[in-house]
C-alpha cells in the first residue's frame, strides 16, 4: 500500500494526496511544495503520512518535493499582496476587450509563475486576447477559471441567513446537490427568499438533516392517518419530525399534541396502506 500524505492549498478547500516519499516525519500544518497538474505549488499538510489501499486512489500520485523554506514562505506572502493589484489590472483589462464577465479573485502560485484569475459569467466567453494580454503585462503563465456563484460565495465569503458565516465558507470542503424535494420533506416553506442563500440557490445546509427526515418519517404515522390516544380516535393534522410528536385532531373536536411512541395506528388505516404498498 502506498505511503500519502494529505495537502490543503486554501483553508477551506479539497484535500489532494501526494507521495510522501522520504517525508516521513510531517506533521499537520507542515508547509510543503508539491508538484500538481497547474505546477509547483505551496500547501500544508492537512493529514499526515499514512498507508491507504491502492483501490482509494484516483489518479497516479504526484510527489512532495520538499519542505517549504522560509524564503518560500516569504515569496508566498509577497505575491499574496499582489492579487489585488492584479485583479483590477485584469478587470480593466476584461472592459477594454469588452468581455462579458464578472472577475472576482486573482490567485499567484507561491513563486509567482502563474496566475489564476477565477471569473463568473452568465455565458460562455472567448478570453484568449485577454490571456495574451496579460501574459505580457505579468510575464507569467495565465490561467481564467469560470466559476458558478456557489463557488464565487466560497471565494469571496459571506454571510448565511443564519447570521453565520456561509457553510462554503467555513467548513464545506465539496457542494452536494441540493434539491426542492430536500425542504418539501422538512416542511419548510418553499418561498425562495427563505430556502436561497446568499448565492441564489438552495441553501447547503437542507442536506445536513435529510436522511434524518427520511429515516424517521418511515417510523411515524403521516398526515391524515387515523390514530389511536390516550384520549380517544382521531387524524393525525400534523407531524413534528425533530421532537417525533403528533398533533391529532380528536374525533370530539378537540386538538392534542402527542409522543408518537403513545399513539397506535387506526387498523382499517393500516390495513388500507399496506394493501397500497403491495
Amino acid at each position: 500500500m502506498p505511503n500519502v500524505t494529505g495537502v490543503r492549498f486554501r483553508r477551506v478547500g479539497k484535500v489532494y494526496h501526494f507521495a510522501t516519499k522520504e517525508f516521513m516525519d510531517l506533521k499537520s500544518g507542515d508547509w510543503v511544495i508539491v508538484e500538481t497538474a497547474r505546477g509547483t505549488e505551496a500547501g500544508w499538510v492537512a493529514v499526515p503520512p499514512k498507508e491507504i489501499a491502492d483501490k482509494e486512489l484516483t489518479a497516479p500520485l504526484k510527489t512532495i518535493l520538499r519542505r517549504a523554506t522560509a524564503w518560500d514562505m516569504t515569496q508566498l506572502e509577497s505575491f499574496r499582496q499582489k492579487e489585488e493589484k492584479a485583479l483590477t489590472h485584469c478587470r480593466d483589462k476584461a472592459i477594454e476587450c469588452n468581455l462579458p464577465m464578472k472577475v472576482i479573485k486573482a490567485e499567484y502560485s507561491f513563486d509567482g509563475s502563474h496566475i489564476t484569475f477565477y471569473f463568473t459569467s452568465e455565458k460562455r466567453v472567448d478570453f484568449r486576447k485577454l490571456v495574451r494580454e496579460l501574459a505580457t503585462i505579468f510575464k507569467a503563465r495565465i490561467e481564467l477559471r469560470q466559476v458558478g456563484v456557489r463557488d464565487e460565495v466560497k471565494l469571496l465569503g459571506g454571510m448565511g441567513c443564519c447570521g453565520r458565516v456561509a457553510c462554503c465558507v467555513n467548513h464545506l470542503t465539496e457542494f452536494t446537490p441540493i434539491s426542492i424535494k430536500m425542504a418539501k420533506q422538512q416542511n419548510l416553506p418553499l418561498s425562495p427568499m427563505e430556502i436561497s442563500g446568499s448565492c441564489g440557490r438552495l441553501l447547503c445546509c437542507l442536506s445536513y438533516e435529510n436522511a434524518h427526515y427520511i429515516q424517521t418519517k418511515t417510523k411515524l404515522p403521516r398526515s391524515g392517518d387515523k390514530v389511536q390516544t390516550q384520549f380517544g380516535l382521531g387524524q393525525v393534522r400534523r407531524v413534528n419530525v425533530i421532537k417525533e410528536t403528533l398533533l391529532v385532531l380528536l374525533e370530539n373536536g378537540g386538538m392534542v399534541e402527542v409522543p408518537s411512541a403513545k399513539v397506535s395506528r387506526a387498523q382499517k388505516t393500516a390495513a388500507k396502506r399496506d394493501r397500497r404498498r403491495k
